[in-house]
């Protein structure tokens, strides 16, 4: 049986190895044992890797990311979970356009200071009521 060292798997995943060993605290992989002190792995410990970096680009937490997985470490990936994702993402998606526009106004606004701007004023006061918030936060419902 073919065996990964840590930094073969490091290099194919295009992560640290610092990151394949909190992976695998955090029970998202598995390594089938050690050469002296490097860890060996499974060559299918890259398509798990490839499944975590797709659910990190999604926005799921390692957590989520944990669930989609079966003790054995087969994908078990809950439909809905996806589907509440993707509206997340939508939501995500209208605030940013909305965002955008309301910057690209700001920086061609005819107004003589920008707080001037009827537009630039809504969208201080979306953000001093949260409704703005960085990416990757969440702002609980109100």
């Amino acid at each position: 049986m073919t065996v990964l060292d840590i930094a073969e798997v490091a290099q194919r995943a295009g992560v640290p190895a610092s990151t394949l060993r909190f992976y695998e605290e955090k029970g998202l992989i598995t390594s089938s044992g050690r050469r002296g002190l490097r860890r060996q792995y499974d060559p299918g410990v890259l398509e798990r890797l490839a499944l975590i970096a797709l659910g990190r680009a999604a926005g799921f937490s390692l957590d989520e990311i944990g669930l989609m997985f079966t003790p054995e470490g087969e994908p078990r990936i809950d439909r809905r979970m996806l589907t509440d994702k993707a509206e997340e993402l939508d939501r995500r998606i209208r605030e940013l356009g909305a965002l955008r526009d309301s910057l690209r106004h700001a920086a061609a606004c005819p107004a003589p200071r920008h707080l001037e701007c009827p537009t630039f004023r809504g969208l201080l006061d979306a953000a001093a009521s949260g409704g703005v918030t960085a990416p990757g936060k969440r702002v609980p419902p109100r």
